[in-house]
């Protein structure tokens, strides 16, 4: 008796593991990814991102053939696609954001990718990080100054979408001017002109892909290809956020002005507002007032009704 149980015990211990065997073989297939290479998923509808064949960030060449840009590479893109919530927000917010950034790019004579290096500095959100550089570009207080961007009590233009815009504009093309290639300009941005003009003099090249740089820097760019990959292979990987479910953007209008407003909640409430929405509009304002000094403007946006 107690041999026909332990039987019947083992007989449906091997039936549950065949059964998970086969349920394990069904659900992995071959796929191809966007590059043409084959892809192993483990399960339906997801799989495994390769490091693309051809790759170009501001009509320069990434060497994706060389074995330590390819694994370099394939550690973001694998880090970022396995953050889905962190990617499908920054595409919504994307469909917001792009359309005003791309244009300033385009102004100021900058390539269209470097939008993508906003992403990689703040995923599109006016964040602080954890040594003091803020908004959307992530300028650092010592340096604002330097690219007309007022840092104080009560303003703080490093949260003006529009003028850190053209602040970090103004930075990329002194750069390319520097080091003669986009790719480097890029990089610069993360340990300083200064700091990538060091490493470049000593081992005596320009060229991002054969520098020895700081850890920082080195994924720095690899994470900015990242987010150009996925995003713009978003619906190839699953992730299918596009005009209908991604944020609008805001319809405002712009109010000059010239003299102090030393209650903003009142102020809004003049102009057909509230409070909360002056904020939200204009994170540049800093405190419940706005000091002018003579001959200042400042332009604060309001919902267009």
């Amino acid at each position: 008796m107690v041999d026909v149980r332990k039987k019947n015990v083992l007989l449906g211990l091997m039936i549950v593991l065949l059964s998970a065997i086969f349920i394990l073989t069904q659900c992995s297939f071959e796929n191809k990814d966007t590059s043409g290479r084959e892809v192993k998923q483990i399960f339906p509808q997801r799989f495994i991102p390769q490091v693309p064949n051809e790759m170009i960030f501001a009509d320069e060449k990434v060497p994706t053939d060389r074995w330590h840009v390819y694994e370099a590479f394939d550690r973001e893109l694998l880090y970022n696609y396995n953050s889905p919530g962190n990617i499908t927000y920054v595409m919504k917010l994307s469909f917001r954001y792009f359309p005003f950034i791309e244009q300033r790019l385009k102004d100021n004579g900058i390539p269209d990718d470097f939008k993508y290096l906003c992403v990689a500095e703040s995923n599109l959100q006016n964040q602080v990080s954890r040594v003091g550089a803020a908004g959307f570009w992530q300028f650092m207080k010592e340096t604002a100054s330097g690219y007309n961007l007022e840092v104080n009590d009560s303003i703080d233009e490093r949260y003006d979408l529009e003028k850190s815009t053209d602040a970090a504009c103004k930075y990329f093309l002194a750069a390319y001017q520097k080091f003669g290639n986009w790719t480097a300009a890029a990089a610069s941005y993360n340990c300083g002109m200064a700091g990538y003009s060091n490493f470049s003099t000593f081992q005596q090249s320009k060229y991002f892909y054969d520098l020895q740089l700081p850890d920082e820097t080195n994924k720095y760019i690899y994470r900015i290809l990242t987010f150009k990959y996925l995003m713009t292979n978003a619906k190839k990987m699953g992730l299918d956020i596009n005009e209908e479910n991604g944020y609008k953007p805001l319809k405002t209008q712009s109010i000059m002005v010239d003299a102090t407003i030393p209650d903003l909640a009142e102020w809004a409430i003049k102009n057909n507002t509230t409070y909360k929405f002056i904020k939200i509009l204009n994170p540049w304002l800093r405190g419940r007032s706005l000091p002018v000094l003579n001959g200042k403007t400042y332009t604060i946006k309001v919902l267009d009704n």
